[in-house]
């Protein structure tokens, strides 16, 4: 991907950050009967508390993943890629950079979750190796927990 870099964030792009989650989520949505949850979230408290991890193309933020390390594993707690990115292999590219994360943090198990709805983020974390380890009743849907191993 030519023109394409991955930096981490600074504490003080938590607006960058909250917009581009905000217009990645939106086509959610319809499909869900709600804002999905990043859409909500307190990004100047999750910039301080949580790595996020930047896509630019030519200067411009395209996408992001955030990230945290906890107990035995490395969570993902937000994929956003802006909306007229998305289908070009940026969420392929986060998703390994996630491995190379959970490497470096000395880690052997990333773990996700997405709403049971969002059918095409499902199909992409199986396409790349991701199990669905359990559902749970959320509200008038289900969350899907999501696993994968890394060496």
């Amino acid at each position: 991907m030519d023109g394409i870099s991955i930096r981490q964030a600074r504490t003080d792009e938590a607006g960058e950050i909250r917009a581009l989650v905000r217009v990645a989520y939106a086509k959610w949505v319809p499909v869900i009967g709600r804002e999905p949850r990043p859409m909500l979230a307190d990004y100047e408290h999750a910039v301080r508390r949580h790595r996020f991890d930047l896509v630019e193309a030519e200067g411009q933020l395209v996408a992001l993943l955030e990230t945290e390390v906890r107990e035995g594993h490395l969570w993902v707690e937000n994929i956003a890629v802006q909306p007229e990115r998305q289908g070009q292999g940026l969420g392929r590219l986060l998703l390994k950079h996630a491995d190379g994360l959970a490497r470096a943090a000395g880690v052997a198990e990333i773990r996700l979750l997405t709403n049971g709805k969002m059918k095409a983020n499902r199909r992409l974390y199986a396409s790349v190796g991701y199990v669905e380890d359990r559902e749970e009743p959320f509200g008038d849907g289900t969350v899907v927990y999501l696993s994968k191993r890394v060496g």
